[in-house]
């Protein structure tokens, strides 16, 4: 029987399969040609195991079948039809891939999932619904340091890496090419500035793992919970509308009652007088500030909320430490008068969109407590994470930080 073959009908020259595999290929299709002379083979079982090679190599679905998608960098990526493998590189990557219900689809995990965060006490609400998530073994360290050779050691390996925050100097690139796995170059974005680039990036994700109408419910429920939040607060007048402060917010770590965003989205959502707007200045957002107890002083905030996740770091660094024995915050009206009240974690691992999200309702209920009289702040923030996590992880949470969120701070 002839069997005849050239390079063009050879899956080796398909992209997506690597030099190596491509050679052998050759080598078999020459062998299958009579360049090596068939007549020395003692028996026809010597060539069975090549016969098996090619069928098993032509019926993997990466190579017999494909498809382009556009990533958020705006690079052309060859893609399997059917993306059943993925890794999740970088912050928030992995949280996304939780809310659009395809983290059955991992291999790997990063050191995030392994401890690896500088904070040992779980913040991150996908963990808590998720745990299972770190017996995935290692490919590479937190915050998008991949390691290709782990990536390759993978097994199964991925067919996709999904990498968000993926740098636009070559990096997601190189990254393809150092693993002959193709890489979609992903955003994170936030919830009001860069809302455009969340979406995008949920809707990319969505299309890379044929889960395009999760991507667009999880977009519409951010639009829908925005909305409500607004209308709420659209009913109170500006005289209604005390002054505000948000302290203790984490920014790749833990920081004290001096850490503070200008655009903190709970705030924005519930158009309230964040005196750290001011820092902002003609800048469409600032993701972080630092304030001097010398300005906190001068503004002397009508309400403040901390970040419980201060309170992780080390007695007299942490914001509570800090307004409980720094005679400076001590002077705060807020202070006095007990107005302070916990919130749950904003940032670990970049942003908790879901924490944002309950947050906001929560700050609701205290600045405007008539427009959110039918709020249960904790019931709505598991109803959040059971829609974006599969399940409650909040009161987890709670009890990780000596129940502080949602609760007025007494000194």
């Amino acid at each position: 029987m002839a069997i005849i073959m050239n390079s063009a009908t050879l899956p080796g020259n398909h992209p997506l399969i690597n030099r190596p595999i491509r050679s052998t290929l050759s080598r078999l299709a020459g062998y299958m040609q009579g360049e090596y002379n068939m007549r020395h083979v003692s028996s026809r079982l010597a060539i069975i195991p090549a016969i098996l090679l090619y069928g098993m190599i032509w019926s993997l679905p990466t190579m017999a079948h494909a498809r382009q998608t556009i990533d958020i960098l705006g690079r052309e990526v060859t893609i399997p039809a059917q993306v059943d493998r993925v890794i999740c590189s970088g912050s928030g990557c992995l949280r996304l891939l939780v809310y659009l219900q395809g983290h059955d689809r991992i291999v790997g995990v990063d050191s995030a999932e392994k401890g690896g965060l500088p904070f040992s006490t779980e913040a991150r609400p996908y963990a808590v619904t998720q745990p299972h998530l770190g017996e995935h073994p290692l490919f590479g360290e937190f915050r998008g340091h991949d390691n290709p050779e782990l990536i390759a050691a993978l097994a199964p390996g991925p067919q996709v890496i999904l990498k968000t925050n993926a740098p636009r100097d070559g990096g997601t690139d190189m990254l393809q090419a150092k693993t002959g796995i193709p890489v979609i170059g992903l955003g994170y974005g936030n919830l009001t500035t860069q809302r455009d680039n969340l979406n995008q990036t949920l809707r990319v994700m969505g299309h890379v793992l044929g889960l395009e109408e999760r991507a667009e419910a999880v977009i519409s429920y951010f639009d829908v919970l925005e909305a409500d939040l607004r209308r709420r607060a659209e009913l109170v007048s500006d005289d209604k509308r005390p002054s505000v402060y948000i302290g203790g917010l984490a920014h790749r770590g833990g920081h004290g009652f001096a850490s503070t965003e200008p655009s903190y989205a709970p705030f924005a959502f519930l158009n309230v007088r964040n005196v750290a707007g001011e820092l902002a200045g003609n800048k469409e957002t600032v993701a972080h500030a630092t304030v001097s107890k010398e300005q906190l002083l001068l503004w002397d905030p009508d309400v403040v909320f901390l970040d419980i996740s201060t309170t992780l770091l080390q007695s007299g660094a942490n914001g509570l430490e800090e307004l409980r024995t720094d005679k400076a915050y001590q002077s705060l009206s807020v202070v006095r008068s007990n107005n302070v009240f916990g919130v749950f974690p904003y940032n670990a691992y970049t942003t908790n969109y879901e924490s944002v999200l309950a947050n906001a309702y929560y700050i609701g209920t205290v600045l405007y407590p008539e427009q959110f009289a039918d709020i249960a702040p904790m019931a709505k923030a598991e109803e959040i994470s059971n829609f974006l996590n599969g399940g409650p992880a909040f009161e987890h949470i709670n009890s990780n930080f000596n129940n502080l969120g949602f609760s007025r701070v007494t000194f």
